[in-house]
């Protein structure tokens, strides 16, 4: 019986792969299985996998004919997956050798649906450790519990899927998948459904876990309209926690951080082509149209000086355009 899945996709990345693999090699177990899944890459990525598939124990290659996006090939892996509980990694990140048996000793021992971990984010050679917002540790809470406050960074805020680890029983359930086709913010609807939906979880001083920016494959550092899958992403937020049958609890909470994220895109709109960023401040008012509006005006009260007074003046430009 397979005691644990990794589901890893990689697109575009051999010049990581090696060292992805060679974490993988130090984590091996005769019950762990790793399903690597090559979401159609171009490069020299396919065949550092095929080598992987044979010298990796464990080792499952899954390929799509068509690239399918990070959040396709995580279902794709997780489908596959038979593992009694789940975790993901990125193609181009990396753990230190026996993270995944301390992470699966951990939530064996609290019992609870899942569990988040704290990560090292590093920039080539710049180390910097990212914490999961939650303040018990090694302590099992109610996941919903931990969503609020609107006003503060919360355990939904922390979206990274590979941050953690969850039991098969949630897959059954529906809520290991991610939406289909999401090119950017992909984890966000996730993060969020887990957190209303799951029964029990524990954040745990657990640190193993490397996560590699400044790739220059990497959708976060390319300004094409991929980019603005986030507002899908989380229009997706919106919608069902708005159905959730303590919506209105929360639904300032998803509002805001929505705000949130739109006004982070705007600021930086210089990094994007110039038909995107115009697609980006018409899409954005577009979604600050279809919010709860009563929500929406108290969210823009409630944060700072700066955001507001630029999605303030977003929304009047799209409603004096409408007007016209």
């Amino acid at each position: 019986m397979v005691k644990l899945s990794v589901v890893v996709p990689f697109y575009n990345v051999q010049t990581y792969v090696p060292e992805t693999l060679r974490s993988l090699l130090a984590n091996t177990r005769e019950d762990f299985e790793f399903l690597l899944v090559d979401d159609c890459s171009t490069d020299g990525t396919p065949e550092l996998l095929r080598r992987a598939e044979r010298e990796l124990p464990g080792a499952v290659l899954l390929r799509h004919e068509k690239n399918g996006g990070l959040a396709t090939a995580r279902n794709t892996g997780l489908d596959a997956s038979s593992g009694e509980y789940v975790t993901y990694l990125d193609g181009d990140d990396w753990v230190v050798p026996g993270y995944y048996e301390r992470l699966l000793a951990t939530i064996e021992e609290l019992g609870c649906d899942f569990v988040r971990t704290d990560h090292v984010q590093f920039t080539g050679k710049a180390r910097t450790v990212h914490r999961v917002p939650v303040g018990p540790r090694g302590e099992v809470l109610k996941p919903r519990e931990t969503i609020l406050p609107a006003d503060k960074t919360t355990s939904v805020d922390y979206a990274y899927a590979w941050a953690g680890i969850y039991h098969r029983r949630l897959a059954d359930r529906g809520l290991l998948h991610f939406t289909d086709g999401l090119r950017t913010a992909e984890d966000r609807p996730w993060i969020w459904r887990l957190h209303r939906e799951a029964e029990s979880f524990a954040a745990v001083e657990l640190l193993g876990i490397f996560y590699r920016r400044g790739v220059a494959s990497s959708l976060t550092q390319i300004g094409d309209v991929r980019q603005l899958d986030f507002i899908r992403a989380f229009d997706q937020v919106i919608e069902e926690t708005a159905a959730d049958p303590e919506g209105e609890r929360f639904l300032l909470k998803a509002v805001r951080t929505y705000l949130a994220i739109i006004s982070h895109h705007l600021g930086a709109k210089e990094r994007f082509e110039p038909a995107v960023a115009r697609k980006l401040r018409t899409m954005s008012a577009a979604a600050m149209k279809r919010l709860p509006q009563d929500v929406l005006r108290e969210a823009l009260n409630s944060m700072d000086l700066d955001r507001s007074t630029q999605l303030r003046r977003l929304r009047r430009g799209a409603a004096g355009k409408a007007a016209a």
